[in-house]
């Protein structure tokens, strides 16, 4: 027997639930096939909130939030486990599960529990052990699986000294020395929270910059706040040429013949779509080598019936934004007069200590496009609520046009800053120049108000350019008997 749905989610993390959530919510018979045994995906379980409060938990037991304001210093005591630690985060997670099983109810989506596979292009099977196999058909399917952390074949992963990311909330004490290799999000994040912790961190980078996507100021503003603040130990350019455990020791040689040695080694060097035991050949569908699947523009696949959301089908690989894809996708999968596409504006925050945030172009990146660009910063130093919490190294940064004075970019560091991001974010999502925040009242003393400060200081930077450039033409004058008008946009 064949059960037949509208729809068939396959996976449970952020995109499946708000995909099936958006389908069921305008009428349609949807249901959801996880195999893991809560619902959430890495998000919930291994990966985004977990990670998260841990970094709270980090920052309030160390006291790195009020380092210097009173005196005081804070110190992690050795006797507590990486278990203590985690009692927070298992209540938050708990609380996770609650919110979307009642999700899922309120919209009346039915769940199975599961691996599910594609025996042909709109039929999967669904296995579990001890339990007949079921088969599912649908006139429309998300695969929602997610991404899980790569593991090379040249790394031992042991789950105890040599882990990645989804091992590492799992380990059993708080390790006295750790290695992490890789200088992405993830790395960057780990190294930061056990650093706080008290924990000798190095952090091993093959490129020259950390989260290398990131605007090269906010990069190299993380990598000394890093160093300075936690005491890491940053090494760029370098590869890691072998692993070895030697007595619950690992030991990590470099390309430059140096040998590290840590209690716990974590490696976090990318990550892959979960795609590989799916049988998308029987449906038409291919994944790549990282196991992404190609999607279109409405995040259909090759099979017009499967549409495809989140980490399985790449970058950016965030919670938020694949909650929007899924949400699209059903949109479009079901014709429905509701979200036609994911913004263009997505803001990206990184939970480092300190945090990081930003929103469309770098200025580098601008350049790079052909497009003409100023910038204005303002520091947490020279803000009054800086002062009061104690982040005076955090920044707003502003980036704009210098023909009409248009957002197109902006980053912060420091508390606060993937909060703080979503600001400018609306500001370029709706055309919004530096006269928005010149124009608008924001509280005083908050650290938003920085970023009236950016634009006082990206507008003074425009009259130097300005003032500049008309001296520059007027000594032409004088050379040349003739005056050029001058313009302020080819300044």
């Amino acid at each position: 027997m064949t059960d037949h749905f509208d729809l068939c989610v396959i996976g449970g993390g952020p995109a499946g639930e708000k995909g099936a959530a958006q389908a069921a919510y305008f009428g349609k018979k949807v249901c959801l096939v996880e195999v893991a045994p809560r619902l959430g995906g890495a998000a919930v379980n291994t990966g985004t909130i977990p990670s998260k409060t841990l970094r709270e938990t980090a920052l309030y037991f160390s006291g790195l939030r009020q380092h210097g304001l009173y005196g005081v210093e804070y110190k992690v005591k050795r006797t507590i486990t990486l278990s203590d630690f985690m009692h927070r985060e298992r209540s938050v997670v708990e609380a996770a599960w609650d919110r979307i099983e009642d999700n899922l109810d309120h919209h009346q989506v039915t769940r199975f529990r599961g691996h599910a596979r594609f025996v042909s292009a709109d039929t999967i099977e669904v296995e579990r052990a001890r339990e007949e196999v079921r088969r599912i058909s649908a006139g429309v399917f998300l695969v929602a699986t997610g991404s899980r952390p790569v593991r090379p074949d040249s790394i031992p992963f042991d789950g105890r000294v040599v882990v990645d990311s989804d091992d590492v909330l799992s380990l059993a004490a708080i390790p006295k020395r750790l290695v992490v290799v890789g200088g992405g999000v993830i790395g960057c994040e780990y190294a930061s929270i056990f650093a706080a912790l008290g924990v000798r961190v190095t952090l091993v980078n093959e490129r020259a910059r950390l989260i290398s996507h990131l605007d090269a100021d906010l990069s190299d503003a993380l990598r000394q706040e890093m160093t300075r603040r936690l005491g890491i130990e940053v090494i760029m350019d370098s590869v890691v040429r072998a692993v070895e455990v030697r007595d619950d020791v690992a030991a990590v040689r470099l390309s430059s013949d140096r040998e590290l040695t840590a209690d716990c080694l974590l490696c976090c060097v990318g990550r892959e779509g979960r795609s590989a035991d799916l049988g998308l050949a029987e449906a038409g569908i291919r994944a790549n080598a990282r196991g992404y699947i190609a999607v279109d523009e409405h995040y259909r696949t090759a099979n017009a019936k499967v549409y495809a959301a989140g980490d399985v089908i790449g970058f950016p690989s965030l919670a938020s934004t694949s909650m929007e894809q899924a949400r699209v996708a059903m949109c479009h999968a079901f014709d429905l007069k509701y979200k036609t596409a994911v913004s263009s504006v997505l803001p990206y925050s990184v939970w480092t200590v300190p945090e990081i945030a930003t929103v469309g172009l770098g200025e580098d990146e601008a350049r790079r496009l052909g497009i003409s660009v100023e910038i204005g910063k303002a520091s947490f130093r020279d803000n009054a609520r800086g002062q009061i919490i104690g982040d005076t190294e955090g920044y707003v940064k502003l980036v704009f046009r210098t023909d009409n004075e248009q957002l197109v970019g902006a980053s912060v560091m420091g508390e606060g800053a993937c909060e703080l991001i979503h600001i400018p974010a609306a500001v370029i999502r709706f055309g919004g120049s530096l006269d928005y925040f010149i124009q608008s009242v924001f509280n005083y003393p908050t650290l938003s108000d920085a970023f009236k400060y950016a634009a006082y200081d990206g507008m003074q930077r425009m009259h130097r350019r300005v003032s500049k450039a008309m001296e520059a033409r007027s000594r032409a004058s004088h050379t040349t008997g003739s005056i050029t008008p001058i313009e302020p946009d080819t300044a």
